[in-house]
């Protein structure tokens, strides 16, 4: 059973026009950027610029379709967790024809599932979605220094010079990456469990940075996101709504509440 999830507080004063919309549940501020160059935004019957602001008196239209500013920012926070399992993708629609973990979501009052960041197809574990693309943004930025902890299953067992390069960091393509703990969960033959947790989310990021040490993941599952921790009795496959205090924690984390 759902709990009541966290109240979101209309603004009283004028804000960014990408801001407003990403609250509402339109999309990320991202997308609703695109949409104002693509001419698909009017306020008050006009295009709108990036950069307008907006109050909630204000007629705004997504594709000659109104958008109830009031209605949609007063409803609750709503935030979903996910167990993903491997085999998904991550984007709505995916030209290969592959399963997406939109398609296993619940139905929404209003706007659309946004999901908090991704999963590569090989990955499972825990991905979190909500309404709220202001609350998205923040969590995925890197600024947000929100924590990612992973199981990784690795085969062999790495050297300790190993694990201090990935805590020290890693050189990667795109960039210096590395872990900011590592901890050694144990394994039998072959196979090795540690605990990694890193504060960003590039793609395959994770494995990368084992790899970087020639080192092979076999299996990968993210175990938390922030505060919140996927909950042992859950399934893969299985979602769940966030009670109020679990979604708080991640609005505090965001910095969107006091």
């Amino acid at each position: 059973m759902s709990r009541e999830p966290a109240s979101k507080s209309p603004p009283s004063q004028p804000e960014r026009i990408q801001k407003v919309l990403a609250k509402a549940g339109l999309g990320s501020r991202r997308e609703i950027e695109s949409w104002i160059s693509a001419g698909r935004i009017t306020v008050n019957g006009k295009p709108a610029k990036l950069g307008d602001s907006l109050r909630l008196t204000d007629r705004v239209k997504v594709d000659k379709r109104t958008i109830k500013l009031k209605a949609s920012i007063s409803q609750s926070t709503r935030i979903l967790a996910y167990y993903k399992p491997v085999g998904q993708v991550c984007t709505r629609k995916d030209p290969q024809g592959r399963k997406t973990v939109f398609e296993s979501l619940p139905r929404i009052n209003k706007g659309r599932w946004l999901s908090i960041g991704r999963l590569d197809i090989n990955t499972s574990g825990l991905i979190l979605f909500t309404d709220d693309g202001e609350l998205a943004n923040r969590l995925m930025h890197p600024s947000g220094q929100v924590e990612r902890e992973y199981a990784v299953r690795v085969l062999g067992e790495a050297r300790k010079q190993q694990l201090k390069e990935m805590l020290n960091g890693v050189m990667l393509e795109d960039g210096k990456a590395k872990f900011t703990d590592i901890v050694d969960s144990g394994g039998k033959g072959a196979n090795h469990w540690y605990h990694v947790v890193l504060m960003e989310g590039r793609n395959r990021e994770v494995r990368r940075l084992w790899e970087s040490q020639g080192l092979v993941v076999s299996r990968l599952i993210r175990v938390r996101f922030g505060p919140y921790i996927l909950p042992r009795k859950k399934k893969v496959g299985e979602f769940w709504d966030l009670g109020k205090q679990e979604v708080n924690a991640l609005m505090q984390k965001a910095g969107l509440t006091k």
